[in-house]
């Protein structure tokens, strides 16, 4: 498998894109990663870390979409930058996935500028993996389709379902619909017409309705449909309460148990894993013509590896085949 990766993207870039590329070379003997950036500087990153062996392979760029700049004015300024000659690659099916830890915009313009979608899909939405009371559950979209009309929701839950099925390997997937409130009748026009449009579908997996916010996160659903503004706020307000959560809880429960802190911390450890971005790697764009994992900005080596790995495994496991069977597409 041939991956196209932004080596310029993410803020430790290009030192852990290239860090996390060689991991992901020497542990695949099938992979072969193409570096997208500055190729002085990814081959002083090459040499720093002491790698000579094969299946990396340096593709020039010209510059890349920092995050204060506005992306689809960034990609007319810089229609070479490193994340637009990723997507380019895998237009002309030189690569079989893009992998970034850039610009979350940058990397969805990009890649809806190429409009490199699955047949039948009309907007690419994020989906990212979330721990739950009952296991892990799929939100989705996450930023890609801010104010997403009911066609895209009801096509984010055919292929969120898919994803939970297919990738999670959830069963007859629960998967419902975010909303202020469960009783049918609530919400925006919009959410009502998802609503009216999802009940009367064939989605695989079983509708549940409404879900509020809590739901998510006491398992009431696998799959969980909002648009992406909403999705985002979701998110990051997740991320924030995990580590406020867990840095209070550690510290006060290390205080008081003096003589088995080796323990608490190996608990706690693993507690932690649960909810680390690092360990997923990323969160696929769904819907495009190929496999696009969105990394977090401050992933590291492991981060970045583990994307890799991701991007590998969807495409085994033929996710975009499957959501296009599902999608009568």
């Amino acid at each position: 498998m041939r991956i196209a990766l932004d080596a310029m993207g993410g803020d430790h870039a290009p030192s852990v894109n290239v860090l996390g590329a060689i991991e992901a070379v020497r542990s695949n003997p099938n992979l072969e990663v193409f570096l997208v950036g500055d190729v002085a500087a990814i081959d002083a990153q090459i040499a720093a870390a002491g790698y000579s062996g094969e299946r990396l392979r340096i593709v020039p760029s010209d510059g890349y979409i920092g995050m204060d700049e506005k992306p689809m004015d960034a990609l007319r300024k810089k229609p070479g930058c490193s994340i637009a000659v990723c997507w380019k690659l895998m237009a002309d099916r030189e690569v079989d996935a893009v992998v970034s830890a850039g610009h979350t915009g940058g990397v969805v313009a990009s890649g809806l500028r190429t409009r490199l979608f699955l047949k039948g899909v009309k907007r690419p939405g994020i989906a990212v993996v979330l721990p739950t009371m009952g296991g892990r559950a799929v939100l989705m979209d996450v930023g890609a389709n801010p104010g997403a009309r009911p066609e895209h929701l009801h096509q984010y839950a055919i292929m969120g379902s898919v994803f939970a099925e297919h990738v999670l390997g959830i069963e007859n997937p629960r998967y419902g619909l975010m909303n202020i409130g469960s009783e049918e009748g609530k919400g925006t026009q919009d959410v009502l017409e998802t609503h009216e449009l999802i009940s009367k579908s064939t989605i695989p997996g079983r509708y549940v309705g409404n879900v509020e916010g809590r739901g998510l996160y006491l398992g009431e659903a696998d799959v969980i449909i909002c648009e992406g503004f909403v999705g985002n706020v979701v998110l990051k307000v997740s991320e924030g309460m995990a580590s406020m959560m867990m840095t209070t809880i550690s510290s006060t429960v290390m205080e008081s148990l003096e003589t088995e802190k080796h323990h608490a911390a190996k608990a706690f450890h693993g507690i932690k894993k649960r909810f680390e971005y690092n360990e997923v790697g990323g969160a696929p764009l769904l819907g495009v013509d190929g496999i696009c994992l969105i990394c977090h900005g401050s992933s590291d080596a492991r981060a970045i590896n583990n994307a890799l790995a991701t991007a590998v495994m969807l495409h085994a496991r033929k996710i975009n085949e499957r959501i296009t069977e599902h999608l009568g597409g």
